[in-house]
């Protein structure tokens, strides 16, 4: 298949879960002998990628900002007869631009731009203009786990949508120590990923069910976000480290008493994900995609509750389950950048795989 691929945010420095999920998508993509590639980019794609079978060209567009995608567009528009179709992982701009003139398929993380909870403006304002004709032009829609297909359901209607999933963004399992002092939570700093509610409850512990334990926030500033790095600054045995490479928190995630999750929403989770293939104890927020993912190998907290929070933080502090552990490291392997890769596929080809 002759797939053309919007891979910039795969070649960030500083990657989102998005570009994360792009990142090893395109990877596994790249590696099928059936995938004829053309990325689209506006920086140097990964060189890991050169000389993987499917990579048949990369077109670097020198425009930058908003004129990046009118350039996509138009470059589309001219080798229309040369596409079988135009994958979107992160982005909705090339899609509602191009419409119908080319097979487009746009991936769905989630419908956060069209909530109430503050986010960037810019790109909320952008989204909720581009998603609904860009669903509506697509071939097919890409959703990366059945509880954003449902939400793009039940916010537009029925649509040709597949979920296809994800995988770790670790290249080894690792093996979980415990030997650190500390609760891990890694996420952009902003209200959905619920850091303030976190470092609340984690106040609230008692003496006998924290110890010497501490708290460390993982991630890079977001937005609406002063108040989460006040708190933490202002609140005993809590720290907040900034953005990370993925060598510190691949050793964070190993050395962690547990690991904390309490987004509000999510698309998926891919650090939850990457905490059960470590082995380590896992607190989640009771949302559909945390379910979905985790399973029954977490232990779970009302995210809009700090007593819920604390209590979870109590539970898996005090917890020694060798077995839950393994338990989550057997449920992560059922996800993988390969069946990604496989569900993808078949939603650009038009032919449905699912059982």
């Amino acid at each position: 298949m002759r797939i053309w691929i919007d891979v910039r945010e795969a070649c960030r420095e500083r990657k989102t879960g998005k570009g994360q999920w792009t990142l090893r998508c395109v990877d596994a993509l790249l590696r099928r002998p059936d995938v004829v590639a053309t990325l689209l980019t506006d920086a140097p794609v990964p060189s890991a990628w050169k000389g993987l079978p499917g990579l048949k060209d990369v077109r670097e567009l020198s425009a930058r900002g908003v004129w990046w995608h009118f350039a996509a567009t138009a470059l589309l528009r001219r080798e229309r007869a040369n596409i079988d179709c135009y994958l979107s992982p992160t982005s909705f701009i090339v899609p509602f631009l191009v419409g119908r003139a080319v097979t487009v398929v746009p991936v769905v993380h989630d419908l956060i731009a069209f909530r109430n909870e503050p986010h960037d403006r810019k790109a909320k304002l952008i989204e909720r203009m581009t998603l609904p004709r860009s669903l509506r032009a697509a071939k097919a829609v890409c959703c990366v786990s059945d509880a954003t297909a449902g939400a793009v359901r039940e916010k537009f209607g029925e649509l040709p949508l597949r979920t296809v999933g994800a995988g770790p963004t670790k290249d080894e399992d690792g093996t979980w120590t415990g030997s650190g002092d500390f609760v891990l939570c890694i996420g952009t700093l902003c209200p959905r990923k619920n850091q303030m509610r976190l470092v609340q409850a984690f106040a609230e512990l008692p003496a006998s069910a924290r110890g010497n334990t501490g708290l460390l926030l993982v991630g890079g500033r977001g937005w609406s976000d002063d108040a989460i790095v006040a708190m933490a600054a202002a609140t005993d045995r809590v720290e907040w480290l900034g953005f990370q490479d993925d060598a510190t928190c691949d050793r964070l995630l190993r050395e962690c008493r547990a690991f904390a999750w309490l987004s509000e929403e999510e698309g998926f989770g891919l650090p939850l994900l990457d905490a059960m293939r470590a082995g380590a104890p896992v607190l989640a927020s009771d949302i559909p995609a945390n379910r979905e993912v985790a399973g029954d190998a977490a232990t779970y907290a009302d995210p809009f509750d700090v007593a819920s929070i604390a209590a979870g933080l109590a539970a898996v502090l005090s917890a020694n389950d060798p077995a839950s552990r393994a338990a989550g490291k057997e449920r992560a392997k059922r996800f993988s950048w390969e069946k990604t890769a496989e569900a993808v596929l078949s939603a650009c080809s038009g032919v449905d795989n699912r059982a």
